[in-house]
């Protein structure tokens, strides 16, 4: 049996769902790194601290769900775009040279990265490339979050990397919550009003005009705006990424493509952000973005690995 040299886990509280692990240990299967172990630790806010000092120099990362995303954030240094911006981590990778900078002695420099952005980036390019379509560049298009929570803070900042997106349109149950959108998106985009922020009853007239549309709200939330596109005369022509992957496909996705538009699953957000991640962990990417180019045999052998042990564990 192989000596585990190499650990890394995904920490949150509930987590015995969690896919991480599979996605992780198929690409270190795939790299042939096989010192290599990921596993999964449930873990809650009171527990974090105690869980970092625990561990020892065979530790090199680990995947953060929410609130620890925010709760790991006294202990690690931002080293990305978006985790500097938004103060969130789903991504931190031990520097065990250093030591914390909060001064505690017992846990390791905490590289702290956000993947989720990059991970919803890349799977609309995905579908982009699948279907040979060339997006816009010029800002003219629309896209479409649904809610206004955390996931939609990094769909927000998703939206506004893509350079075919000139406005953004939340629709929420509650507009007025979650004040940090609108500040984010102005920050970044270029257009004059880049940002509306509406109610559900807007709903279906916001995604008539979404190039891209993300649903953030989580498991069946969404089902009554599905019974809505399903109205005569209602067509979409945009692409969806709905962030839920249980049931799959959604009655959002379903509607929506029998509408005439194209939906990708939850589950192609959750592979292309732990891509980033395992990139980040083993040292294949030496930063987020990275200096140098990463190999692409190796990228689609990856992609391939985790993409079929992903279908086979859903």
């Amino acid at each position: 049996m192989t000596e585990v040299n190499h650990r890394c886990a995904v920490l949150g509280k509930p987590i015995a769902h969690s896919l991480s692990p599979v996605l992780h240990n198929a690409a270190y299967h795939a790299l042939h790194l096989d010192d290599w172990s990921y596993d999964k630790h449930e873990v809650g806010e009171p527990d974090l601290e105690g869980f970092l000092e625990s561990l020892d120099p065979t530790w090199s990362g680990l995947s953060l769900t929410m609130p620890l995303k925010k709760t790991i954030q006294p202990y690690g240094t931002p080293c990305n775009t978006w985790a500097k911006e938004l103060m969130v981590a789903n991504t931190a990778v031990f520097d065990w040279t250093r030591t914390c900078v909060n001064g505690n002695s017992n846990i390791p420099f905490i590289r702290l990265y956000n993947t989720d952005v990059r991970g919803i980036e890349l799977a609309f390019e995905h579908s982009y490339q699948t279907r040979a379509i060339t997006p816009k560049t010029d800002r003219s298009g629309t896209a479409v979050i649904i809610g206004n929570g955390n996931t939609a803070t990094s769909a927000l900042a998703a939206c506004v990397e893509m350079s075919a997106i000139g406005h953004i349109i939340v629709v929420a149950r509650h507009p007025e919550k979650n004040a940090d959108l609108k500040p984010l998106a102005e920050r970044y985009m270029p257009s004059e009003q880049p940002i509306s922020i509406v109610g559900m009853d807007h709903a279906i007239e916001a995604l008539r005009q979404a190039d891209v549309a993300i649903n953030t709200i989580p498991g069946l939330a969404a089902d009554g705006i599905a019974e809505s596109l399903r109205m005569p005369g209602v067509r979409m022509h945009g692409t969806l990424l709905d962030v839920v992957y249980d049931p799959r496909p959604t009655k959002l996705m379903q509607a929506w493509r029998q509408q005439g538009g194209i939906a990708i699953g939850g589950e192609q957000m959750l592979l292309y952000q732990a891509m980033v991640q395992v990139w980040l962990m083993t040292g294949i990417w030496d930063d987020d973005p990275p200096s140098g180019m990463v190999d692409q045999d190796c990228t689609a052998r990856l992609e391939q690995a985790m993409r079929i042990a992903l279908e086979e564990a859903l």
